[in-house]
């Protein structure tokens, strides 16, 4: 007999909603913006059902952060297909995937490292914990993406470069912007290609 899946329940599909929301708040107005009576508003739900669904407002925003991370991290593994379809090689996919104009006004679904970063040492444990695990995670898709040769350290610089770039980038307006990203694009691109 085959195995059926377990259909989803109206409170997975609930709490799923309850992250999606979450997710996308953290990133557009961090940690501290995040109040749980807006998300549940905003998911279209009542504040009282909150705790039907997590047990603090911390765990809330570390699964928040770990469906951010899963979320772009889907985004980018696809833009990353197409780029590499067209000719790019797996670096210089992710570094125009990653450092693309888009990014400017894209905090809501950007990557969640970049939204993040500086908010992260602030955090309760539980939260910390999820998003060290996201920053671990975009060492190691670059570290995958870079040239044969390159090594861990290498990969460090590289994230840390690519997460810098979008936050200083975004601090900034227009023409200046873009020349951020453009400028580090060429620059990592020139000095990791193959």
């Amino acid at each position: 007999m085959p195995i059926v899946p377990p259909t989803t329940t109206r409170k997975e599909l609930t709490h799923d909603r309850i992250l999606d929301v979450a997710s996308r708040a953290i990133r557009r107005a961090g940690y501290g913006g995040v109040g749980l009576a807006t998300i549940m508003k905003e998911a279209g739900l009542t504040h009282g059902g909150f705790y039907a669904h997590f047990a603090s407002r911390d765990a809330l925003l570390a699964e928040a952060t770990q469906r951010a991370g899963r979320d772009t991290g889907a985004v980018l593994a696809e833009r990353l297909r197409q780029a590499q379809a067209q000719g790019s090689s797996p670096f210089a996919a992710l570094v125009q995937t990653y450092l693309a104009d888009a990014q400017l006004d894209n905090t809501e679904c950007g990557c969640v490292v970049a939204a993040l970063a500086s908010e992260i040492p602030r955090q309760a444990e539980e939260v910390a914990n999820a998003a060290r695990a996201r920053v671990l995670g975009l060492v190691d898709l670059v570290r995958r993406s870079l040239p044969a040769g390159a090594d861990a350290a290498q990969a460090q610089m590289v994230a840390a470069t690519l997460v810098g770039t979008v936050q200083l980038a975004r601090t900034l307006q227009g023409k200046a912007a873009k020349a951020w990203l453009a400028n580090a694009r060429d620059s990592l691109i020139r000095q990791y290609s193959a």
